[in-house]
């Protein structure tokens, strides 16, 4: 259990770090927003985000796959790791140790990223999100409480693993395993 809380926090610093990237792609989408909603296109853009389904949907496109893609791309690249694995020396590996295919990668991190895209879903729903929310219905708050138990059985199923795997690693049959070396490939077939 020692080395599962150790892989743990390791793992949780390695998020941490390419949130850092993660939030200076929202700067960038905050700052484009601004300027887009002060042109012609600004009514346009703005009605994007006057129904949920709209602005889910458009959060969805312009942050959540921009994300999920960084995160698939590059584990499956030859790096095998994000930027902040690479830091820790962490990579992402098939359970039997080979370099994941785009696809597998794909899964997992949309496996990983459930709980935030559930969080939007639910957020995008509460009557006057964002600006003058109300008090939401039920099922919304069930969502969020949902959003909680699944990051707990993600840490649980991490913190108790004999295999170092959280539940979506498992699903996805991958694998978080320490690197060699940041700074040559991870990936033994690739010279």
């Amino acid at each position: 259990m020692k080395n599962s809380l150790a892989q743990f926090w390791k793992r949780l610093l390695a998020f941490a770090l390419d949130y850092i990237i993660i939030s200076a792609y929202l700067v960038v989408l905050v700052i484009l927003g601004v300027v887009i909603a002060r042109t012609p296109a600004g009514p346009g853009f703005r009605a994007l985000f006057d129904d949920p389904n709209s602005a889910e949907a458009t959060a969805f496109l312009l942050l959540v796959v921009p994300v999920l893609l960084y995160f698939a791309i590059f584990e499956s690249s030859r790096w095998q790791a994000t930027w902040g694995k690479r830091v820790l020396r962490l990579r992402a590996v098939t359970t039997s140790g080979e370099r994941a295919g785009f696809l597998r990668a794909l899964w997992r991190n949309a496996l990983k990223l459930l709980p935030w895209e559930l969080t939007h879903a639910c957020l995008w729903r509460i009557p006057g999100w964002p600006f003058d929310p109300q008090t939401p219905p039920l099922w919304i708050n069930v969502g969020l409480v949902l959003v909680w138990v699944i990051v707990a059985v993600y840490v649980i199923s991490l913190i108790f693993s004999r295999t170092g795997q959280t539940l979506y690693d498992h699903l996805a049959d991958m694998r978080i395993t320490l690197a060699e070396s940041i700074a040559e490939p991870h990936d033994r077939r690739i010279k």
